[in-house]
């Protein structure tokens, strides 16, 4: 089963994000940035859903860091900032897609499919 690391800080987003991807993924989470870089290089993350706004480290620079490392690995920003500007520092940032908050199920599982 391909592991998808869900990098989110919110318990109640992270309860959702499991719960929509439990019975297709193993699921890992990171509670902010840096603790999502720490499991990525523990290695076996197949995809990383990474929230924007987080403590400690943002998404944006966590994924700024991961990508030079890790080229391969499909980082999908997801956050509730659905402005034109995010997602254009997402992808600055080197994330390979974009999911708005709250997560339609469809579109998520599309989205993580065009991945892994």
């Amino acid at each position: 089963m391909k592991k998808i690391l869900i990098a989110e800080d919110n318990d109640s987003n992270y309860i959702l994000m499991c719960y929509l991807l439990k019975k297709h993924y193993e699921i890992v989470r990171a509670i902010n940035g840096r603790d999502a870089i720490e499991k990525v290089e523990q290695g076996g993350i197949d995809l990383v859903l990474m929230d924007i706004k987080m403590p400690e480290m943002d998404g944006l620079e966590a994924t700024r860091i991961l990508k030079p490392k890790y080229p391969n690995l499909p980082i999908i920003a997801l956050t509730a900032n659905a402005f034109s500007s995010d997602r254009e520092m997402a992808f600055e940032a080197g994330c390979n897609d974009f999911l708005s908050k709250p997560v339609n199920s469809d579109v998520c599982l599309e989205t993580l499919a065009k991945y892994i």
